[in-house]
């Protein structure tokens, strides 16, 4: 099975999809906790009433979670799942 292209297409879209969601998502943290950590002074900067930007960014981290999983749930329905489905 290993030695069987549309395998190794599909383990090829796998772990290209794997790679750009897991590094949006520990990129997009990674900038949270950094700025949390070495801007205390930006992320406590008030935007409206009591709302500040960590609070904001933390909100978005969140946001953006869910658009990278139905992001991923799109590209595997649309990509991977055929060729799987052609595999069995």
């Amino acid at each position: 099975m290993a030695e069987y292209e549309r395998f190794q297409l599909l383990r090829r879209r796998f772990r290209r999809a794997a790679a750009v969601v897991a590094a949006a998502f520990l990129g997009w943290y990674f900038v949270f906790v950094g700025l949390s950590a070495f801007a205390r002074d930006f992320m406590a900067r008030p935007v409206a009433g009591h709302v500040n930007v960590a609070l904001l960014l933390g909100l978005l981290q969140f946001a953006s979670t869910f658009a990278l999983a139905f992001g991923y749930a799109a590209y595997a329905r649309r990509r991977l799942d055929p060729l799987a489905g052609e595999l069995r």
